[in-house]
């Protein structure tokens, strides 16, 4: 699926980019409707479908499938929310080449149906849905149709994911040229069913006048830069990852230090308290375990050159004055748990020591305690941080989001809900920890963990612990791994 995110105005001048530059708007609507009746064709045996249009060009996109549908044999009846004389331009054109007759509007276009096709309102919707339309999603839902949707369920914002009032439930969307961020973020992701992403003719050089700055996170956006092992390489080549421990909360620190050598760090130490360094050196014995007294010492070699602070580390004074002094030094960061919290009320004195080597990796909570009060979507509120905070920001969900100070953003969408167990956040945190080690850049490096860390969640499957994160890392990062460099002899 093609990487690029597009918001609503961005989609728009894309479009208009398109036509300008020769390809007409009729084309374009013909083809949109073709992937929406395509879609029907291959979920659908010929049926009673009820086709839903709305006033502007989503309604013309339904226009055109439901004539393509008749078409192939389908009994198609279709109603049209609003006044056959409003219509304009192409959604006029498209009504007019439908020949079978317009229906008022209302749940008596669901007796009887099969199925039905969501043409009403696109992603550009702006308001609430009220009346008549919310009366037919309710009815909708209350006959748990299935429904295939035209770029986005109606209802559903399109540039954040939020439900505005109530949305239309689809098994499928399909939609044109790129995504937006509302068939990623939540809620507006579960509305959507399998997301269909059509080309429907708009030329891929519009995007270098629209320059996007949004990604849907996955491979293609950072493998190019992943810190594969060179065949003449050896483990001080692959950064060293000090992870600062607690006294109680010992396995959380372990689990990130364990996470930063899967993620390719060659040489990784916790630093903890003198108490509990019995502990910390009866788990993995490639893991370096040494007094937090010794941090000067730490910092004084550049080779240790990723600093992970914050899982089970403890809050309060101590945590502050310990991330102040790995930042004081230099040191490439990720900061997380405690490391965030410790700054809550303070968050401006942490700020003026950050740069785009850092990364913040907080949940909600942590963001709220840190930022205070945000508004708009996660992705804005990632987006606002990032350039708040003037650090790579890493906000964790189920669809999390990170976001680079110059405004770039990825939206993560492959994380399973079996995530949300203790440890997982510590193994994020040491995963892209690791990978800025050894060579990654800090939006890069956290943009894979958080993919890495899903697809792993995902090859475990349901009754993951945290644990198992890890182990599950060599499979998945097999799967990516480029042919093997070393060559061969044959006789």
């Amino acid at each position: 699926m093609r990487s690029e995110i597009l918001s609503v105005a961005e989609m728009y001048r894309a479009d208009s980019l398109a036509v300008a530059g020769g390809v007409g708007g009729e084309r374009l609507m013909e083809a949109a409707g073709w992937a929406l009746a395509r879609e029907v064709l291959r979920r659908f045996p010929p049926c009673r479908v009820t086709v839903l249009c709305g006033p502007g060009n989503n309604g013309g996109d339904g226009f055109v499938a439901a004539r393509l549908l008749a078409r192939a044999g389908y009994a198609v009846r279709l109603g049209l929310y609003g006044d056959i004389a409003n219509l304009k331009g192409d959604a006029a054109r498209m009504a007019a080449a439908w020949r079978h007759g317009i229906e008022p509007f209302g749940p008596a276009l669901l007796d009887p149906a099969d199925m039905v096709v969501d043409a009403l309102f696109g992603a550009g919707l702006a308001r609430p849905l009220d009346g008549m339309v919310a009366d037919m999603v309710g009815e909708l839902a209350r006959r748990r149709l299935p429904v295939v949707a035209a770029d986005i369920p109606s209802g559903v914002d399109g540039d954040s994911g939020a439900v505005l009032g109530c949305a239309v439930q689809a098994v499928a969307t399909v939609t044109f040229f790129r995504l937006k961020p509302g068939h990623l973020l939540l809620p507006g992701r579960l509305k959507c069913g399998e997301v269909v992403l059509a080309d429907i003719g708009i030329p891929a050089a519009v995007l270098a006048e629209v320059e996007p700055a949004t990604w849907v996170n996955g491979p293609d956006l950072w493998a190019g830069g992943f810190p594969w092992p060179r065949p003449e390489g050896h483990k001080y080549d692959r950064g060293h990852v000090v992870v600062t421990g607690g006294a109680e909360m010992t396995g959380a620190a372990r689990l990130a230090a364990r996470a930063a050598r899967r993620g390719g760090a060659g040489l990784v130490t916790i630093a903890a308290p003198a108490a509990s360094l019995p502990v910390y050196r009866s788990g993995d014995p490639g893991t370096i375990v040494v007094g937090l007294e010794e941090t000067d010492a730490l910092l004084a070699d550049p080779r240790r050159n990723v600093w992970v602070l914050g899982p089970g580390g403890g809050g309060g004074d101590a945590m502050r004055r310990q991330v102040l002094r790995v930042l004081d030094a230099g040191r490439a960061c990720v900061l997380d748990a405690d490391a965030l919290t410790a700054f809550a009320g303070t968050a401006d004195r942490l700020f003026r020591e950050l740069s785009a080597q850092v990364l913040l990796t907080p949940h909600d909570g942590e963001c709220g305690r840190l930022f205070g009060r945000q508004a708009g979507s996660r992705l804005e509120r990632a987006r606002q941080a990032a350039a708040r905070a003037g650090a790579v920001v890493l906000l964790k969900g189920a669809d999390t989001v990170v976001a680079h100070p110059d405004g770039r953003a990825a939206i993560n969408a492959n994380a399973p809900p079996w995530l949300a167990t203790a440890g997982a956040g510590d193994v994020l945190a040491g995963l892209a920890g690791g990978l800025m080690a050894a060579g990654m850049e800090c939006f890069e490096a956290a943009a894979a963990a958080v993919w890495l860390h899903g697809a792993a969640a995902g090859a475990v499957g349901p009754g993951l612990i945290a644990e198992d994160l890890c182990e599950a890392l060599p499979a998945v990062l097999a799967g990516l791994a480029p042919p093997s460099p070393l060559g061969g002899c044959r006789g």
